[in-house]
């Protein structure tokens, strides 16, 4: 039995199409859910697509930038719902001069946006983590659960700034694992779940056409995922319900790959 029912998560980045289905799929399990992001008028509609889907969630607006806006939905949690067991950091992006297309090289790197993507995604993770986890500390049980990437350990062409974040975020992951287990107990886990590819706002126009259709690069992907797809976002609720709850309460510092077998073929 995985015991979600009347936990408490708070997921940054639920506002979006990930985050927001692992969000969804634990409002389904009676988790108590706040919705964290930058814009509130995507946080609101996310909340009342989960209150009418029967669960119960709350607006966070907040940057996972800043420090004091995170502190402030970290009290309005714990007023509203007494703690905070789970964290989800689902907040994160990529920036265009952080990548590298076809026609440029290495040399044509903006730095600043790399820092960037960088700062959102690898810090974006670390300090809500700091924040959030503090309420774990204090009841010396809870999970909290990166978003990682399988750009974390694939050499994939273009995603220069972006891979090297979410590797970050990897090696975060396992050596905060050790440091939670090793100061505060075995009850505070730490892990990761590494999404293959899948459909959002921000890879669209480089995977699909405009008439749907796959573009080269999304082809290129279909062909080496042996399940011959994308990823829907409700396929990673299993792994982020798995990890949030009891049944894995001896999974610490993991990484988990949800990619329909991408990692795993070598192409041949």
């Amino acid at each position: 039995m995985n015991n979600l029912k009347d936990k408490v998560a708070v997921i940054t980045g639920g506002n979006g199409v990930l985050g927001g289905a692992i969000a969804m799929g634990l409002a389904t399990e009676g988790v108590k859910v706040g919705i964290l992001g930058r814009s509130e008028e995507t946080v609101q509609i996310r909340v009342e697509e989960i209150e009418r889907a029967g669960g119960k969630a709350v607006g966070l607006v907040a940057d996972v930038l800043d420090k004091l806006k995170l502190e402030t939905a970290r009290e309005a949690m714990e007023k509203k719902f007494g703690k905070v067991d789970i964290l989800v950091n689902a907040a994160g992006g990529n920036m265009k001069g952080a990548t590298i297309s076809p026609d440029q090289s290495i040399f044509d790197l903006n730095i600043n946006d790399f820092d960037m993507v960088n700062q959102l995604n690898f810090k974006g993770t670390v300090l809500p983590t700091l924040i959030f986890s503090k309420s774990m500390v204090e009841q010396k049980k809870g999970s909290i659960i990166n978003i990682s990437s399988l750009a974390a350990t694939r050499a994939l062409t273009r995603v220069m700034g972006y891979s090297a974040a979410k590797a970050a975020v990897d090696n975060f992951t396992k050596w905060l694992a050790v440091e939670m287990a090793q100061k505060y107990g075995d009850r505070i886990r730490v892990n990761a779940i590494a999404p293959g590819f899948f459909i959002g706002e921000q890879n669209r126009d480089l995977l699909l056409n405009e008439d749907g259709s796959l573009t080269s690069r999304g082809e290129t992907i279909v062909k080496q995922t042996p399940m011959n797809r994308f990823g829907k976002p409700e396929e990673l609720q299993g792994a982020a319900n798995w990890l949030a709850g009891d049944a894995s309460s001896f999974v610490t510092g993991t990484v988990i790959a949800v990619d329909g077998g991408f990692g795993a073929f070598s192409g041949v």
